[in-house]
């Protein structure tokens, strides 16, 4: 029944955005796109919560921010908005683009997703551009738990070279994380990398370029009961 549920949802969501999420010049379709942000992205959820904090000086996170946050962000100095959920063609993208472009901030894209184990490649170029963001910067993704998340703990591993217990307090309860769900598997990336290290040192970034494997990460993962997840 769940199954078929689920299901039901999924194919709602596809045709509402179909129906709703256009571009955002037209006015008549503007008022479909924002029709589809608040009700279809669940922007209406956002309004009043944001999930935000600050993980490190001029380094914040959030869940996806609308226009009024980002002037709010804007008027806190930032210069620079990761956007994790990458560029696509709804809504909430044209809207966001939009905001930015208007405020004067810069919007980097970064493709990442909340139930799968990075490419190698995807997560290198994270690393990269975590290393020349122009400060202060706003990281978010839909809901700011879980892919934000994971690009706080790599900023605090990479970055400020915390060690893993501190960057894993970037994946909690506390942002609405939950491990024990598919999207643990971003618990388990970090969880590879703090046995590793328990072998010896070695850096995140070397760690991703010579030993991370995206496939095995994610068979290993896989095969983990629930009341393994729950430790991560």
């Amino acid at each position: 029944m769940s199954g078929k549920l689920m299901q039901r949802i999924k194919e709602w969501e596809r045709k509402s955005r179909a129906r709703y999420s256009h571009d955002i010049v037209d006015p008549e379709e503007r008022k479909k796109s924002l029709h589809y942000n608040d009700w279809v992205d669940h922007g209406i959820l956002r309004y009043r919560w944001h999930n935000f904090a600050e993980i490190a000086p001029g380094i914040y996170r959030s869940n996806h921010p609308n226009h009024a946050r980002f002037e709010t962000y804007r008027d806190l100095g930032v210069k620079t908005v990761l956007n994790l959920r990458g560029k696509t063609h709804h809504a909430h993208y044209y809207f966001e683009e939009e905001s930015c472009a208007e405020l004067g901030m810069e919007l980097i894209d970064i493709p990442l997703r909340a139930r799968a184990a990075p490419q190698k490649d995807l997560l290198l170029q994270t690393l990269d551009v975590l290393e020349k963001l122009d400060q202060p910067t706003l990281m978010h993704c839909k809901s700011g738990a879980d892919r934000t998340g994971l690009v706080s703990a790599m900023y605090l591993l990479h970055i400020l070279n915390k060690p893993v217990s501190e960057a894993r307090k970037m994946l909690s309860v506390r942002f609405l994380h939950l491990n024990f769900t598919k999207t643990g598997i971003l618990d388990y990336v970090i969880d590879l990398y703090a046995r590793r290290v328990a072998q010896g040192p070695i850096s995140f970034k070397e760690w991703i370029e010579t030993e991370y494997d995206a496939e095995a990460t994610k068979a290993e993962f896989k095969k983990l009961g629930f009341w393994q997840r729950i430790k991560l």
